[in-house]
């Protein structure tokens, strides 16, 4: 992490930005006054909504935190192929009495309309999932304060992010909750992404950017892991989706550590981007056919997942996950934090133990 980053909170623990609900401004606001960096995930929100929730972060906390924005897709979907799907999910359009939703809603994310607001209204950092943005961009966030930070998947990608002037990278293991912020969606890649350790090797090598690892970190130990690493600071997400503060669904929580969803997979079933989750019904029955079609196929499923939730049925939500879930906490998130980081010296004094034996 930068110094100017890490000036920013007491402790290297980041809460993840994780969009559809979760990462509101409760929940970035409690983390923030603990001492971690709270986030507020931008995505999936109009521009003014995002803006309304950055006014109640403020109003909540006067500690820094973070916006997340997802970039614009390029339009490489087959729509033959998003029509088939259409098809196969007729039944679950009469199981659950909503009609599908339209494909062609939209691929942007409102994306303009919220850089000229986080560069008109700056907010201390702002992070970038599914791309990079161009220099430009950057540059014109710098020049407002902002620190940038841009979610990478490969070495390359972080070459990418050094090129167009990103002052961090967000570094995400395969075995990350949600969707794999890659900068190209490439079906030919498909279950070959990279574990959090060596690729955080890969990406010091690679470039000369601080970075944030994330990937299935659950513990203060696992933070200490990844800061020996070569890390200077963690972002967590499934460790606060179960937190009280979180706007993640009730039946999404109570998932995490349900013995009926005992493990995890990456599926394109409800968005048509690869993303980590509880294996559930509707991923068992759809993932194998799902196009790679983003966000196409999200605004197909949208009502769909709205409907399971609304009728208790987490079979067909989407319950986006990381591979340490059963290690999920229901924790106030202040609290959460401030065990993380007791966990954290803790472990940093045993391997210092370690050493001088």
């Amino acid at each position: 992490m930068s110094s100017a980053l890490t000036g920013l909170c007491r402790y290297p623990i980041v809460q993840a930005p994780m969009a559809g609900g979760a990462s509101c401004p409760e929940l970035a606001a409690a983390v923030s006054d603990a001492g971690g960096l709270g986030f507020l995930a931008a995505g999936y929100k109009t521009a003014d909504g995002m803006y309304q929730e950055i006014k109640q972060i403020r109003s909540r906390t006067a500690s820094p935190f973070g916006v997340n924005l997802f970039m614009p897709q390029p339009g490489t979907a087959d729509p033959a192929a998003v029509e088939v799907y259409r098809h196969q999910l007729a039944g679950e359009s009469s199981w659950y009495d909503t009609p599908l939703g339209d494909p062609d809603a939209g691929r942007d994310d409102g994306y303009e309309a919220k850089l000229a607001i986080l560069i008109d209204d700056p907010v201390p950092v702002v992070s970038f999932t599914f791309g990079c943005p161009s220099r430009d961009a950057l540059a014109a966030l710098s020049a407002a304060g902002t620190i940038t930070v841009v979610t990478v998947t490969t070495p390359e990608e972080a070459q990418a992010a050094q090129w167009a002037g990103a002052d961090a990278v967000c570094v995400q293991g395969v075995e990350a909750g949600g969707h794999q912020g890659t900068h190209r969606d490439d079906p030919a890649a498909d279950g070959s992404g990279i574990g959090l350790l060596p690729l955080i090797t890969l990406v010091r090598e690679a470039v000369h950017l601080p970075v944030v690892a994330a990937g299935g970190l659950m513990r203060g130990a696992q933070i200490a892991a990844v800061l020996a690493a070569g890390a200077s600071a963690a972002q967590l997400g499934t460790a606060f989706l179960v937190c009280p503060e979180s706007g993640a669904n009730a039946l999404h929580k109570q998932a995490m550590t349900n013995p009926l969803f005992a493990r995890t997979a990456l599926t394109r079933a409800f968005s048509g981007r690869p993303a980590r989750g509880l294996v559930n019904r509707f991923m068992h029955e759809h993932g194998p056919y799902a196009p790679a079609a983003y966000p196409e196929v999200h605004h197909l499923t949208s009502g769909l997942r709205k409907a399971a939730a609304k009728a208790g049925d987490p079979q067909g939500m989407a319950l986006w996950a990381g591979q340490g879930h059963r290690l999920a906490r229901e924790l106030p998130a202040g609290r959460l934090v401030e065990l993380l980081a007791a966990e954290l010296d803790s472990a940093r004094a045993a391997l210092a133990l370690g050493g001088a034996r």
